[in-house]
Formats: C-alpha cells, structure tokens, sequence
C-alpha cells in the first residue's frame, strides 16, 4: 500500500507541476487583458520542438546537464513565438482573441501530425525521446527537474505579480487600460509582455506534463486537453498564483488516479475493476474534466476576471 501511495504522489507531483506551469502562463497573459485560449497549442508547439532538440543534442552526445539547459530554453523560446501570433493578431489587429485562440490550437495540432509524419517517412505520427535526464531517483520516489523548476516559478510569479513595478502595470493594463495609458504606461508594450511570458510557461509546460512519464509522445492525441484544463484551473484559482498552485495539486490527483487505479483498488479493496465493470483509466482521465464543468457551472457567476480580458485596447477611444 506504501508503494502505491508513492506512485500516486509521485504522479500527482508530476501533472500538479505542469498544470501550474501552463494555468500560470494563463494567468499572466489574462492580467495583461489579453485571453490566451492558445494554451494548448502553444504547449503541443513547444513540447513538439524541445523533443526534437532532445533528440538532436542526445545524438549529438553532449553532456547531459547542457542537454536539459538547453531543450527547456528551445521549449521556452518557441512558445514564444508561437505565442507572438496571438499577441499581433490580437493587440496589433484588435481580432477576436477566443477565435484566434481557437485557431491556434488547431493550427498547432495540425503541424505537429504533418512534421511527425514528414520525419517518420509517413508511418507514425508518434516521436520518441530520452527522458532520463530529467528524472532523478531518490530511493523508492522520482523527481524531476520541473518539480524544482516549478516552486521556483510559482515563487516569483508572486514576488513579480504584487512586489514590482512590472506587475503592478501588467495588473493595470488588464484592469483599466486607458487609466494605464495616461500615466504613461505602454499598454501594448506589457500585453506583449504576459502574452509572451504565457508562451514561455506553456512551452516549458509542455515539457513537464510530457517527459516524465513516457518515452514516445503521439502528436494524433497532442496534450489531451491540458491546456483547457489549466485554463478552467486559473479560472478556480482566480487569477491568484497560490489558489492556482493548490487547485492545481487538486485537479492533477484525478489525473494521477488513471495511472494508479489498478494497484490501489487492488491493496486498499481486494479487487482490481476491470473494463467488464465499466472502469478503465479513461474513466479517472475524464473526471477533471467533468469537475472543472461542475465547478464552473455553479462558481463562474463569482469569478472576478481582469475587467479588461478580451476586449481590444483602443488608444484613439480613450
């Protein structure tokens, strides 16, 4: 029972991290005013390269540690980009930021089937990688990286978000952008500042929910739901880095169950359900899901949102 105990930490650990990685890019982006639906195409893009970097700096024989440098500053750094096209769609050309999202997401899943099937020769749309050094095992428990990366982050998004001048001004232009622009702050400036900073955390996000617990990623499934997933959890966690933090380590617990059902059922209860019964790993996959429906449902009435997410700043209509 122990051992099972630790495996589902173990996994809940995992997805807690990489949800809380991806809810924070939200979160940034939607403090600035602008609403990243993207996030889960920004994730399929930057966990698409940075496997690919893997790959090539693994056959490259570099040393292990400049290999791990180096795939999350790729991830990172093509999150970004692929974030850039939202932010100039939407801040530069004032376009529907929920449709721009939307075609994002698409656009990204799209790709990474052609370019996996471009480089498998037209016969799989999966893509393996070297995941160990990422893991790092301390006894009977794993670790890795991202764990520690992740309390780093969520450390500063705070200190960044309530004890600087940047997040005082990104908080304003979401807030009230035209009393921002007449104090002198550039709004475009720090809209494309949280659009960007949610690509990087989305990227390496992508990584995290990715690399630990397998060693062939199929571009056909993407990050099943990941993103919209984060999404609902920022939405929770109102936009607030430590609620996000805790709703994440929630939701990645229904996550973890999928993974683990078997074997705990099997020493807390005596009985391993089976298919025959209706339970399979699909079912435990399914309930974050439906509870981010439920919540929402009863609690978005009392969210209080940036007041200006989603709506394009004008300066000419101040």
């Amino acid at each position: 029972m122990g051992d099972q105990l630790l495996l589902l930490l173990s996994y809940i650990l995992i997805f807690g991290i990489a949800l809380l990685f991806v809810a924070l890019g939200g979160m940034f982006s939607e403090r600035s005013g602008v609403i990243n639906i993207g996030l889960e195409g920004i994730m399929v893009v930057g966990g698409f390269v940075g496997i690919l970097a893997l790959n090539a700096m693994v056959e490259a024989n570099l040393p292990p540690a400049l290999v791990v440098i180096l795939t999350i500053l790729v991830s990172i750094a093509a999150g970004m980009l692929y974030s850039l096209l939202l932010a100039v769609v939407c801040i530069n050309f004032k376009a529907d930021q929920t449709l721009t999202g939307t075609a994002l997401n698409l656009l990204a899943t799209a790709a990474s089937l052609i370019f996996a099937k471009r480089i498998s020769g037209g016969v799989s749309t999966s893509v393996d990688f070297m995941k160990d050094y990422f893991i790092f095992n301390f006894g009977s428990f794993s670790f890795n990286i991202f764990l520690f990366i992740g309390l780093i982050i969520l450390g500063l998004a705070i200190f960044v978000l309530y004890f600087t001048k940047f997040g005082l001004r990104l908080r304003s232009c979401g807030e009230n952008p035209a009393a921002a622009d007449s104090v002198g702050i550039s709004v475009v400036k720090y809209r494309y500042a949280g659009v960007l900073i949610s690509g990087a955390l989305g990227g390496i996000g992508a990584l995290a929910y990715i690399l630990p617990i397998q060693s062939t990623w199929n571009t056909s499934t993407g990050v099943s739901g990941f993103g919209f997933l984060a999404l609902a959890i920022m939405i929770f966690g109102q936009w607030k880095p430590v609620r996000i933090g805790i709703i994440s380590l929630i939701f990645s617990f229904f996550l973890s169950l999928s993974y683990v059902y078997s074997g705990i059922f099997n020493a807390w209860f005596g009985f391993v359900p089976v298919a025959e019964h209706g339970v399979t790993s699909e079912l435990f996959r399914m309930l974050p899901f439906i509870a981010s429906l439920i919540l929402l449902a009863f609690t978005s009435k009392k969210s209080r949102a940036p007041k200006a997410e989603g709506i394009p700043y004008d300066k000419s209509s101040r």
